[in-house]
């Protein structure tokens, strides 16, 4: 096979040479071949489309570790992760254009808008279950969702615990996490349990995200469902490795098992942030919901109607299709409100 120049394949994959040698230093795009005497960096053709992937994630500002993790993973799991990314993007920009309407009304002495969030959180036993291990909650500031491991002592006190932690709010990301890794001791202290949080804390313009284990965060936006948070289970491992595919995920024999948990060994959650935006809609939920529902019948059932009344409908439609474990939902909208 006949190497390409770094030159020709710069040309060829829509990069620069001083690119192509930047992700050679990075290790994202290593040549084929490097000429003993002249040094020049040689690239197979067959290296073309990973390089043209490379240039597309760019041209979109993905950070190149990011652009690392998409190239590595299999195709369907790169599609989630660049979707992600994506709703990053759209809501960076709102959040830019939200910041020039602010100003815009400073400038003319118009009220200002504000951002408000209105939610509701319900939880259910299901049809299954003797008990209830999984905990919602939701009021102006805070949204949580947790999930006491099933079959472990004290799942319901676990689950409670993480919630209780979080209630108070946060400021920032590091008090956050603060708050998150006392959670993690207060349960690691307790005989043997363990329980999953997904948290998302009103911190002026912004909701700051923690989360750990399989419950799960979704955003709603112009008709649009996004999934916000990454399982952290053994399945999930397998499809990100290309294992299996995301559609055998469902009934995987192993499909409850987590790899990382609070009060667990792995228990440090992944943390995040995003910009409120007014007509945006969050659904936080346990795996009694989003395991039995099908996403489209998420997508079909968040639509209309305020979130108490949503909340509702989801957990009817949990029971509609077996509900076999407990369920719980937090469903938020934020709101513009106008200041006095």
């Amino acid at each position: 096979m006949e190497l390409l120049t770094i030159g020709a394949f710069a040309r060829a994959a829509g990069l620069t040479a001083k690119a192509l040698r930047l992700y050679d230093e990075q290790g994202l795009l290593r040549p084929a071949a490097v000429d003993a005497v002249t040094g020049y960096r040689l690239y197979a053709p067959d290296q073309l489309d990973r390089a043209r992937l490379i240039a597309r994630l760019r041209r979109v500002d993905m950070p190149l570790t990011r652009i690392r993790e998409v190239c590595d993973l299999p195709p369907d799991s790169a599609a989630s992760v660049v979707a992600t990314f994506r709703a990053g993007l759209e809501a960076d920009a709102a959040a830019r254009a939200r910041e020039a309407g602010l100003l815009v009304d400073l400038l003319r002495g118009t009220p200002m808008t504000k951002l408000g969030l209105t939610s509701a959180a319900r939880t259910a036993i299901g049809l299954v279950r003797e008990t209830n291990e999984d905990v919602a909650y939701a009021d102006s500031t805070v949204l949580a969702v947790a999930d006491g491991l099933g079959g472990l002592p004290n799942g319901e006190e676990a689950s409670a615990a993480a919630v209780a932690a979080v209630r108070a709010g946060a400021s920032d990301l590091g008090e956050l996490a603060d708050q998150v890794a006392a959670a993690g001791r207060t349960i690691k202290a307790m005989d043997g349990p363990g329980t999953t949080l997904t948290a998302l804390i009103r911190s002026a313009d912004k909701l700051l995200l923690a989360h750990i284990g399989d419950t799960r965060a979704y955003l709603l936006r112009n008709g649009e469902l996004f999934r916000l948070t990454q399982d952290h289970s053994y399945v999930q491992t397998l499809v990100d490795a290309g294992k299996i595919g995301a559609g055998e995920a469902a009934d995987h024999p192993k499909r409850a098992v987590l790899v990382r948990a609070l009060g667990g060994g792995n228990d440090e959650p992944d943390l995040g942030q995003r910009a409120l935006l007014a007509g945006d809609r969050y659904l936080l939920c346990s795996d009694g919901l989003w395991a039995a529902v099908p996403p489209a019948g998420l997508a079909a059932a968040l639509p209309g109607d305020d979130p108490g009344a949503v909340a509702d409908r989801l957990i009817e439609l949990a029971h509609t299709h077996g509900a076999p474990d407990n369920v719980a939902v937090v469903v938020a909208d934020v709101i513009a409100l106008v200041a006095d």
